[in-house]
């Protein structure tokens, strides 16, 4: 079982890797990757007191995974977005790969979400608001991109 230690921090050169699609030989895997998620995500609220959703690579699973759990878990397997809005809004973004650091960004107000769920039955999710940055910020981990990336200028830092 993956714990915080095995969490990858600002700095891992695999944080910024592109992820593989999740392969259907695969699929009996994402239950163990899911359970190793879902503990260090806890672990993480209870040092740091957030975290809605955690991206496989974080913790070395360079794999197009995605979990979140905000009133029930929800896992995304090779998730595609699409239909982004126009509309942006401004918001200070964490990640549990940098816990004390927040980083103001740019999101989208609302997408799509097209992925397999945890049985590989094809889903689509349209989202907005906090569910939209949310999954915009965990994608973006999937594709090696972090939100200190994203910083909207050099004045988009600040610590928690």
């Amino acid at each position: 079982m993956k714990t915080l230690s095995d969490l990858l921090l600002l700095g891992d050169p695999r944080l910024y890797e592109i992820c593989d699609p999740v392969l259907e030989a695969e699929l009996p895997l994402v239950k163990s990757w899911v359970a190793d998620l879902d503990n260090v995500m806890k672990e993480i609220r209870l040092k740091y007191n957030f975290g809605r959703a955690i991206a496989a690579p974080q913790l070395g699973i360079m794999k197009r995974l995605i979990y979140m759990n905000i009133d029930k878990p929800v896992v995304f397997i090779n998730p595609e977005i699409g239909d982004l809005s126009d509309e942006l809004f401004e918001l200070w973004d964490d990640c549990m790969s940098f816990p004390n650091l927040l980083v103001k960004v740019k999101r989208h107000s609302s997408l799509t979400i097209k992925y397999l769920d945890e049985n590989g039955q094809p889903q689509v999710w349209k989202m907005d608001g906090a569910l939209s940055e949310l999954l915009q910020h965990e994608y973006d981990h999937l594709n090696g991109v972090l939100c200190t990336m994203r910083a909207i200028d050099g004045k988009s830092f600040k610590w928690r």
